[in-house]
């Protein structure tokens, strides 16, 4: 469980708000508008109305109290960018701030943000690569330039074992486990057949991903 602020409580900070709390963790909430907080009363740990661009506002959560602060101003940049900065001044342990554009993530990156999101453009990623072809059924970026993704298997793996297929050394990726009628088994051995029900999950850099889903389309 950990120690949660999030500024800024718009369509984004909601859903991420309620996602938070379904994990235990105990969140603090903070708005300039009454109204935007009033439906997760119920649910936070704490709430406050006030302008976050205030540094009293701020001195008044007791910012390094907390493990992460998500800022999460998607409307006025120049608001997210001075309060970013504030947090990280006052204290902050880690920062996370909500971005639109590559130039609003460098800008607060270098004001504070230790990690930059971009919720609105990683979604319309995710539904265009499952949607491009019939054969991913989810797809999520790990960690920079790595995708995790499940994937029906290649036409010519059906029936070969993975040893058979050279997945590894053929396409440079990992296979790191395989679902079946719901039920999913970690880590399949060199000996594994595949089948033309499987699920695939795997793992590698997205120039590599991609190429196998190019062999699925």
């Amino acid at each position: 469980m950990k120690s949660i602020l999030i500024v800024g409580l718009g369509r984004f900070g909601h859903h991420l708000c309620m996602s938070l709390v379904e994990k235990n963790n105990e969140v603090m909430i903070v708005d300039g508008d009454e109204e935007c907080l009033k439906d997760l009363l119920p649910y936070v740990t704490t709430a406050k109305v006030g302008d976050c661009t205030d540094v009293n506002v701020l001195k008044s959560l007791g910012i390094g109290n907390f493990d992460i602060c998500f800022v999460c101003i998607g409307e006025n940049f120049q608001s997210s960018l001075e309060i970013t900065n504030l947090i990280k001044e006052l204290g902050a342990k880690y920062v996370i701030s909500k971005a639109d554009s590559d130039i609003h993530a460098k800008f607060l990156l270098r004001n504070g943000a230790d990690e930059v999101i971009y919720p609105d453009r990683d979604i319309a990623e995710k539904v265009a690569v499952r949607h491009s072809t019939t054969h991913v059924f989810d797809y999520a970026e790990i960690a920079e330039g790595y995708l995790l993704t499940e994937i029906q298997p290649i036409k010519e793996w059906i029936g070969r074992t993975v040893k058979q297929t050279e997945v590894r050394t053929k396409y440079n990726v990992s296979i790191l486990g395989t679902k079946k009628n719901g039920q999913v088994k970690m880590l399949p051995g060199a000996d594994y057949i595949f089948n033309k029900d499987d699920h695939l999950m795997i793992l590698g850099l997205k120039e590599d991903v991609d190429k196998v889903l190019d062999r699925l389309r």
